[in-house]
C-alpha cells in the first residue's frame, strides 16, 4: 500500500485567458507521435474512432464539417456515432479483424472514452498514428497510476492510499477517514465508488466492491469544482478552453458554467498550469480534461483526468470558435491547434434520462419514457440543444445536454434557471 499526501503545484507560468497557448520546456517525456508525420488535410483521409457513443459522434460532426470522412468501431449496431458515420466497424473492442478493418480505412485513430482497452490501441498504433497513444491512456485507466502522475506533475490531489489486498486494508492511515473508497478500474461518473465514515465501513465497501485494488482517498472539505480541457499536438503546442465551473449529483455532471464564477485569475492560471504540466509529463497527443476540487481554503487539488473530449467542454461546440472535438480533429490530424476564443457566456445543462420519466406515466404499471416538451425551450433566447440519438431513455443516461448562451455571465444564467423550471430540474 501506499499512501501519499502531495506538496504544493508550483508557481504558475500558463495565462489564465481562454485560449492562451504555451510550448512545453519539459523534454524527458518523448510522445509516440513523430511530429514529422504526414499532415492530414481536410477532403483527403479518414479519420478513426474507437467507440460509438456520443463523444463520437460529436468528434464525426466535426470531422465532417472539415471534410474528412469517419469510421468508427462500436459493438452496438445502433450506437450514436455509427448511425452518422462513413463507416461503422461493429466489432468488440480487442477483435483482431475488427481492428485491421478500422487501420485498413482510416489515416489516423482516436479514442472517444478512457475504458478502450489500452492495448488495442497498441495494436492499432503498429499500423497507424494513434492520439493518445496506448500509454497515456493506461495511466488515465487506473486510478493508482493517475494518482501517482499526479504527483510526480507536482500536482496536489487529495491524501490518499492503495488498496491491493488485505495487509493494505489494515495500514490505512487514521487520516484518510472518512474517506471514499473507488475502484482504481472501471470507475466513472460516481460508479466504482463508495463513501466510508470508519474502518468497519471501510472492510465492508471494499469486499463489495469486490475485493479488487482500490483508492481510499481522504474526504475533504470542498468549495467547488473546476476543469480544464488542453489540447496538445504532436510538437508538444498546447491550447486550453476556458477554465470551467463544474456541478456534480450523485457523481454526474450536472452543470457546466463558462466563465467559471467566483474563481480568481490566480486560481485559474494555477489550473491551467497544472492541466498543461499533466499532459506534457504524459507526452500527450490528443485533448484531455482534468478534473480540480477547489477546498474550503482556496487551494485547489486534482481529482481525475480523462484522455478525451469531456462533458464539461460541450458548451465549446455553441460558445467557443473553436470546439474541443475541432481540436480532437485538429490534433489527430496534425493541423494548427489555433487558441479556442469564448464569444458568448454559457451554462451547459447535462440532459439525463430521468427527464424523459419526470412526468411519472405508467403504462401497466410500469415507468413510460415521454419526450420533453422540447419546444418550450427552444423558444429561449440562446438555447441550443443536442440530443445524442440514443434509442431508448433510461434513468442516468446521458441523452443530450442543453447550452443556453448569452451576451453576460448573468443573462446566461438566468435563461438556464428558466430551462430547468420547465424542464423541472432542480435549480443550480
Amino acid at each position: 500500500m501506499s499512501a501519499t499526501v502531495p506538496g504544493d503545484a508550483g508557481a504558475s507560468s500558463v495565462p489564465a485567458g481562454a485560449g492562451a497557448s504555451t510550448h512545453s520546456t519539459e523534454s524527458s517525456i518523448v510522445s509516440d507521435l513523430a511530429p514529422d508525420l504526414p499532415v492530414l488535410l481536410p477532403g483527403t483521409a479518414t479519420l478513426g474512432v474507437m467507440g460509438g457513443g456520443q463523444l463520437a459522434r460529436m468528434f464525426a460532426h466535426s470531422a465532417q464539417q472539415l471534410g474528412f470522412r469517419v469510421a468508427v468501431l462500436d459493438p452496438d449496431a445502433t450506437s450514436p456515432a455509427g448511425s452518422i458515420a462513413h463507416e461503422h466497424v461493429r466489432s468488440a473492442y480487442l477483435d483482431a479483424a475488427g481492428l485491421a478493418r478500422l487501420a485498413d480505412m482510416a489515416q489516423a485513430i482516436t479514442t472517444e472514452f478512457e475504458n478502450v482497452p489500452a492495448a488495442a490501441l497498441s495494436q492499432l498504433a503498429e499500423r497507424r498514428p494513434v492520439a493518445p497513444g496506448a500509454a497515456a491512456v493506461a495511466v488515465c485507466q487506473d486510478r493508482a497510476a493517475e494518482k501517482a502522475h499526479f504527483v510526480a506533475c507536482g500536482v496536489p490531489c487529495a491524501p490518499h492510499a492503495v488498496i491491493t489486498n488485505a495487509v493494505d486494508l489494515a495500514a490505512v492511515p487514521d487520516a484518510l477517514l472518512p474517506g471514499i473508497l473507488k475502484t482504481a478500474r472501471l470507475g466513472y461518473d460516481g460508479k466504482g465508488q463508495q463513501r466510508v465514515a470508519n474502518r468497519a465501513e471501510l472492510a465492508a465497501a471494499w469486499q463489495a466492491l469486490g475485493e479488487v485494488q482500490c483508492v481510499l482517498e481522504a474526504r475533504l472539505a470542498l468549495a467547488g469544482e473546476l476543469s480544464v480541457i488542453v489540447a496538445r499536438g504532436r510538437d508538444g503546442a498546447t491550447v486550453h478552453l476556458p477554465v470551467q465551473h463544474n456541478l456534480h449529483r450523485d457523481g454526474i455532471l450536472a452543470v457546466t458554467t463558462v466563465p467559471a464564477p467566483n474563481t480568481s485569475d490566480v486560481l485559474q492560471t494555477q489550473a491551467v498550469d497544472a492541466a498543461t504540466r499533466i499532459a506534457t509529463r504524459l507526452g500527450y497527443v490528443g485533448v484531455m480534461c482534468v478534473e480540480f476540487f477547489v477546498l474550503a481554503d482556496g487551494s485547489l487539488v486534482a481529482n481525475e483526468m480523462a484522455p478525451r473530449p469531456h462533458n464539461s467542454g460541450h458548451y465549446s461546440i455553441d460558445a467557443c470558435d473553436v470546439s474541443q472535438f475541432d481540436l480532437q480533429v485538429r490534433a489527430m490530424a496534425g493541423l494548427p491547434l489555433t487558441a479556442p476564443r469564448l464569444h458568448s457566456s454559457a451554462v451547459m445543462l447535462n440532459l439525463l434520462g430521468d427527464l424523459w420519466f419526470a412526468a411519472g406515466d405508467l403504462v401497466d404499471g410500469k415507468a413510460m419514457a415521454t419526450e420533453p416538451d422540447w419546444a418550450q425551450v427552444l423558444a429561449l433566447p440562446g438555447a441550443h440543444l443536442h440530443l445524442y440519438g440514443k434509442a431508448e431513455a433510461r434513468p442516468g443516461r446521458k441523452m443530450g445536454h442543453l447550452t443556453l448562451t448569452a451576451a453576460t455571465p448573468q443573462q446566461a444564467r438566468e435563461t438556464a434557471l428558466r430551462a430547468v423550471a420547465l424542464l423541472g430540474l432542480p435549480a443550480f
